[in-house]
């Protein structure tokens, strides 16, 4: 490892907000970050020492980038894996590894990792096509989920009914009973290359029912202590038995029979995580770097009572961004705002986040709802 004197090159493949606010944490650590992104006007633009217009999934645009960092880490799982891999070959390290984000990057794969290692997910089958997924009489209602692709709620179907197959999708696909559940968890784990692992505490998630997006999080949660600690030893054993170097975020429904059952994995800082810059000792961003340098991991306790909220881009809004509410919100005590620097909006985008902060969790949660009714992107 090289000392933090600005000869540290790392490189993020993603320049959007995750990459944005790693950024604004590696500063800390004096590192040199290079950033591959297709759009012009990413995020991340104008905050790195090197920004190179490009594609992610490239193998070519992605080996090149990455000859010229000492380290690649991402911030989206879509990126061309057989690059990264042939990087790491070359000593480049590179983390989360290749292996991880290959399996990762299919839900059929991480579904199979969870059956073969005993990790409760819901019942599923693998199908191919639209044909199988008519012919499978798998009973009504489930959900149909893109094996590859799948982001932000996009390549996610519920099919109620037979006559909902009409909209199926015609691609190679993961088929999920229903779960009836009672609330959706998340929790986010850390590991660095000398095998120490830490759990940030779980938190509760709303979700826009709409867009399938995270659109509320509660820190830290309130449920059972016993289903707390269950989900954060679901977190480690995945962990370790991925053997991640780097941050995991695990998604997971609790049912109304108790029962974890684990959703999906991204390796990755994540939507569920973004709270802990304020709510928590160490930000689930700063936890990430440590872990691919390999430091001591720090501490994840919370802080305080953290709510954070999505800032998503109006429905019927669609143009350059203009943001309503700011300042009346920044009015109240405890309301931090995060712009991503998005130019551009448009329906259920996102394009920010509000985390509220309070001793009193009841009136945490009260002014975040206060500051979503307040708070509009509009264009």
């Amino acid at each position: 490892m090289k000392a933090f004197y600005g000869d540290m090159r790392v490189g993020i493949l993603g320049g959007g907000q995750l990459g944005r606010m790693l950024i604004q944490e590696a500063i800390n650590y004096n590192v040199s970050i290079r950033v591959l992104d297709p759009d012009p006007d990413a995020p991340c633009k104008n905050m790195c020492d090197k920004f190179v217009i490009g594609s992610l999934t490239d193998y070519d645009t992605v080996y090149n980038f990455g000859k010229g960092t000492d380290m690649l880490t991402i911030e989206i799982e879509k990126v061309n894996v057989d690059a990264l891999q042939q990087l790491e070959d070359e000593g480049v390290m590179v983390f989360p590894q290749p292996r991880v984000i290959r399996l990762i990057q299919d839900k059929g794969l991480q579904k199979e990792f969870f059956k073969q290692h005993d990790f409760p997910t819901a019942p599923f089958q693998l199908l191919s096509s639209a044909a199988a997924l008519k012919q499978s009489h798998v009973p009504f209602p489930y959900i149909q989920k893109l094996r590859k692709d799948g982001y932000d709620g996009k390549g996610v179907y519920k099919v109620k009914s037979e006559a909902d197959l009409k909209g199926a999708f015609d691609a190679p696909c993961v088929v999920e009973q229903w779960i009836d559940f009672e609330k959706e968890i998340a929790v986010i784990v850390s590991r660095n290359e000398n095998d120490e692992i830490k759990t940030f505490p779980c938190v509760e998630m709303e979700f826009n029912p709409e867009a399938n997006l995270v659109e509320f999080l509660i820190s830290p949660s309130t449920l059972p202590l016993e289903i707390q600690v269950r989900a954060e030893e679901l977190a480690k054993n995945i962990a370790r038995a991925l053997k991640i170097t780097g941050l995991l975020a695990v998604e997971m429904f609790l049912t109304r029979d108790g029962q974890i059952l684990i959703n999906e994995l991204a390796p990755r800082p994540h939507n569920s995580g973004h709270h802990s810059i304020e709510g928590n000792y160490t930000s689930q961003f700063a936890q990430h770097l440590r872990a691919i340098f390999n430091l001591p991991l720090g501490d994840v306790r919370a802080i305080n009572n953290a709510v954070m909220i999505n800032l998503l881009g109006e429905k019927g809004f669609d143009g350059p961004a203009v943001y309503e509410g700011i300042e009346e919100i920044l009015a109240i005590d405890g309301v931090y705002v995060h712009l991503y620097g998005k130019k551009f909006t448009k329906p259920f985008r996102k394009m920010g986040h509000i985390t509220i902060v309070d001793s009193d969790r009841d009136k945490a949660i009260e002014k975040a709802r206060t500051v979503q009714q307040i708070v509009k992107v509009k264009a």
